[in-house]
């Protein structure tokens, strides 16, 4: 599906964005990871290697331009130009209602999803225009679309770059550059299942009980597994969706159902 493509994953940790990367080397990309620690992306280029693909990892903050241009560089210098981009890099704001939330906590937050995104993006953007394509998928979250309580900091971070996509798809569309935006729900990895284990030690049930609740929102009866929401990104950074720009694909087992 990605064969001869190049493409930059931010935020590659345990959860979606490690899975990104694996899949996409799956799929024949040369993968470029970028993250503030190095670990995951050790063991991510590891499995990657081990199974015959090629990826490289890069420690980068995407709130600093110059390490974000020494990511960039990286990556063309080892695999040539870049025609894929996964802005998945975050912050969370902390769990509180938005007037309590510390404005510093909501800045950090912006600065990592908004600008951080558009710091890769600018560096990106002219390799994807000397390409004459490329493809730009921003990660969401559901609770942009149905709001969760405590998670109003977070959310507004993700809205704002939810609509900076859309003006990304209108202003790239020219050059052969697509923009899409992946709305996540509830992903079982490792967050979750941190979650899962607080709020059934917090009210005295069993973690299946509270695994149970929020499976039951949703049609498939299931929280949706990193793993296999990474191919939703897959399939928007993939020429199948040559026609698909500036739309909002939501991931999340039919628990939100736009109109």
């Amino acid at each position: 599906m990605l064969r001869d493509e190049v493409v930059l994953i931010t935020g590659v940790g345990p959860g979606l964005g490690s899975k990104l990367a694996l899949r996409a080397a799956a799929e024949g990309a040369k993968v470029v990871m970028a993250a503030r620690s190095a670990d995951v992306m050790k063991r991510v280029e590891q499995d990657v290697a081990a199974a015959g693909g090629e990826a490289v990892g890069v420690r980068c903050d995407v709130r600093r331009p110059d390490e974000v241009a020494r990511l960039v560089a990286t990556a063309a210098d080892r695999f040539g130009t870049i025609t894929g981009l996964v802005n998945s890099a975050f912050g969370h704001a902390g769990f509180a209602d938005l007037l309590d939330t510390p404005e510093k906590a909501i800045r950090r937050s912006i600065d990592i999803v908004l600008f951080g995104a558009l710091n890769v993006t600018r560096e990106v953007v002219p390799h994807m225009k000397a390409a004459g394509r490329g493809s730009i998928v921003n990660i969401g979250t559901m609770t942009t679309r149905k709001p969760m309580r405590g998670e109003g900091g977070y959310a507004a971070a993700k809205a704002a770059m939810a609509t900076a996509t859309q003006f990304l798809a209108l202003e790239l569309g020219e050059h052969g550059i697509r923009a899409n935006q992946a709305v996540m729900g509830w992903l079982d990895g490792p967050g979750v299942r941190f979650y899962l284990k607080m709020t059934a030690e917090a009210r005295g049930v069993t973690e299946q009980d509270v695994y149970d609740e929020i499976a039951a929102r949703n049609p498939l009866r299931r929280i949706p597994a990193d793993d296999a929401c990474a191919g939703a990104v897959l399939f928007l950074l993939s020429r199948h969706a040559s026609e698909v720009t500036g739309a909002v694909l939501d991931v999340n087992g039919g628990e939100y159902m736009p109109a």
